[in-house]
């Protein structure tokens, strides 16, 4: 299990279920494998509650599923899942990054700036997980900036379903498009064009489609039987 230490002010629950989501987007954590919240607070240096009271909120979200009696089991991926997170951030995506366009500010530019400086840093070593680490806080930025942080996590809460099959898709995603998309979004924010940011924010997120077929038959034992395509 992949273990990053606890955040300020981040409480044993929120700390459980940050690991926990981050394993299971990661594949640490494979669809079909049990999960022992006594393992886990161990290693996590923490008591078994925060840990189960993490469980049954991805329980919630449909990503794990606990049988009484028997303990937690990662969900298999139903795609059914995946589409629905992908249309509801690519409905909230382009009208926040409009938003956006007009709430900026010099501050706020600065911070998307700095981001996209990182990425193309990290992007010349192919350094993939901290490509990924960037990119969602991109788009994190422009929520921030467009006053809609909890719309954020809202949709956060439902793109575990898709982060799974986009983190197996990894060797397909051309990270180099991906981060020239974000650049261009950069400038139509700083220049506050809002039809120009939408428009390429509708077309950086169909770069996120992936191969439903390739992906199925390279992981086949992820997914539920007869869900999806």
């Amino acid at each position: 299990m992949f273990v990053t230490e606890q955040m300020a002010r981040e409480n044993g629950r929120d700390y459980a279920l940050r690991m926990l989501k981050e394993n299971i987007i990661r594949l640490e954590m494979e669809p079909g494998s049990s999960i022992s919240d006594r393992e886990v607070a161990a290693l996590l240096s923490l008591s078994r509650t925060p840990v189960r009271e993490a469980l049954l909120e991805l329980a919630k979200a449909k990503v794990v599923d606990i049988y009484p009696q028997k303990g937690s089991v990662v969900s298999l991926i139903d795609y059914a899942l995946v589409e629905e997170a992908y249309f509801v951030r690519s409905v909230l995506e382009t009208a926040v990054v409009e938003l956006a366009c007009e709430k900026r500010d010099e501050a706020s530019v600065e911070e998307l700036d700095a981001n996209v400086k990182l990425q193309r840093f990290y992007q010349q070593d192919r350094v993939l997980d901290k490509l990924l680490e960037l990119d969602d806080e991109f788009h994190r930025l422009l929520f921030k900036t467009a006053g809609k942080l909890q719309a954020f996590e809202m949709m956060k809460g439902m793109m575990v379903h898709f982060d799974r099959v986009r983190n197996m898709a990894l060797g397909t995603l051309k990270d180099k498009s991906l981060v020239e998309d974000h650049g261009k979004i950069l400038e139509a924010v700083r220049d506050g064009d809002g039809d120009k940011a939408r428009k390429l924010m509708d077309r950086h997120l169909r770069r996120y489609q992936v191969d439903e077929e390739e992906v199925r038959r390279r992981y086949p034992g992820y997914f539920k039987p007869g869900a999806g395509g």
